[in-house]
């Protein structure tokens, strides 16, 4: 079968995601551990998906490793908003770099104002590799030029720390930015700049399911679905078509979920933003574990992780009758999910507003709903975490 070149690297992303647990320590990927522990990549080591460019660095991808050497000032900015998270990643930098780790930034030409900078580079004496700039110095010394070394920032709260190769440099409290985007950045024209295994935990999630009975939940009436809870402690939905509601609402937020599949190529959902009491009233990022023939990069109806009827996945990573995560981020219009860890939409809501988000954009805070589709539906899901975002900036 001949296959287009789009087809070919999603395919090719797909296959390396289904291989984590085979591969542990391998680069850009994930272990079964950290994957069941809530870890995601940000960076799949093949492509973009998931960054933008900001300014005039050229950004590309080789052996593995986010790239920058050449262009002007510059930097590469996730598509998502992070708010409490434990970030990893590596990195590398030419002889008389001048780099560094965005977090909690905003979109624009000054992420080193509109957010933190984890510093990469000795040209501020002040403030040399690993201290986060203008709030908190770290010890000099640290930076080995054209080596990789290891850097892990954790942001909760106004909590922040930063350890470089296994040693924690900052140990901070600044409550000034509470979430915004992640980014690499590119300060030099001479200087070269490669990261790779960029790795987060959200953090701050919360349980809205208690494993033993569905309080905090309400079904929606009148619908054939059945929901119980399982000797195991998973909430299971069978039968014909339904729809079972959080009573709490949310505007921005992570989620995330352990889902089992108990047959071939169900259909079901996790409903957003929803509208209470109303069914199916809401976004909906589809789970279905279908793709066209041996071609997982050619999702069936958008495939698991899809936002339904808006981005398909770009590739099917998870499969029926094993356990596996997803992962949603809700900031705004820009809606994200990862399976497993691996991103499979990036999506923004363009649409004028409307207060259902099956006919337009809706910002404002609504329920999480889990879908009973049809006759065949026979779904678990276990491990139901959410966590609410800071409100936006001005």
């Amino acid at each position: 079968m001949v296959r287009t070149g789009s087809c070919l690297w999603a395919l090719c992303a797909v296959v390396v995601s289904l291989c984590v647990a085979c591969f542990a320590g391998e680069m850009n990927k994930l272990t079964k551990q950290e994957i069941a522990d809530g870890w995601i990549l940000l960076f799949d080591g093949e492509t973009t998906f998931g960054w933008e460019p900001h300014g005039e660095a050229k950004w590309k991808v080789a052996d593995g490793a986010l790239v920058c050497d050449e262009g002007g000032r510059g930097w590469l900015g996730t598509t998502t908003e992070f708010a409490d998270f434990i970030l990893k990643a590596e990195f590398r930098v030419s002889e008389g770099g001048n780099s560094g780790i965005f977090f909690r930034c905003d979109k624009g030409d000054q992420p080193w104002i509109t957010g933190y900078e984890m510093q990469i580079g000795d040209h501020e004496k002040a403030f040399t590799t690993g201290s986060i700039e203008g709030v908190a110095p770290a010890k000099p010394g640290v930076l080995k030029p054209n080596t990789w070394q290891s850097a892990v920032i954790t942001a909760e709260g106004d909590h922040l720390t930063v350890t470089l190769d296994g040693t924690k440099l900052v140990d901070t409290t600044n409550a000034k930015f509470a979430r915004g985007f992640i980014g690499l950045q590119h300060y030099k024209p001479d200087m070269k700049i490669e990261a790779r295994n960029i790795l987060l935990k959200p953090q701050g999630l919360k349980p809205i399911f208690n494993g033993k009975d569905l309080t905090g939940w309400k079904v929606v009436p009148g619908h054939k679905s059945v929901y119980s809870v399982t000797a195991d402690g998973a909430m299971n939905v069978k039968d014909g078509n339904g729809d079972i509601q959080t009573e709490g609402e949310w505007a921005d937020f992570c989620f995330q979920l352990d889902v089992f599949s108990n047959g071939k190529s169900l259909n079901s959902g996790v409903f957003f933003r929803g509208l209470k009491d109303r069914f199916w009233a809401g976004y909906e990022v589809q789970i279905r574990n279908q793709w066209e023939g041996d071609n997982r990069a050619k999702p069936v109806d958008y495939g698991t992780g899809g936002i339904y009827n808006r981005q398909a996945a770009r590739g099917v990573v998870s499969s029926d009758k094993e356990w596996f995560k997803i992962t949603l981020v809700a900031a705004g219009n820009h809606i994200a999910t990862w399976v497993d860890g691996y991103q499979v939409t990036d999506w923004t809501d363009t649409r004028p507003a409307n207060d259902n988000p099956r006919n337009g954009c809706r910002l404002k805070a609504g329920v999480i709903s889990l879908q009973g589709h049809d006759p065949t539906t026979d779904l678990s899901f276990r491990n139901l975490n959410v966590g609410e975002y800071p409100k936006p900036r001005e």
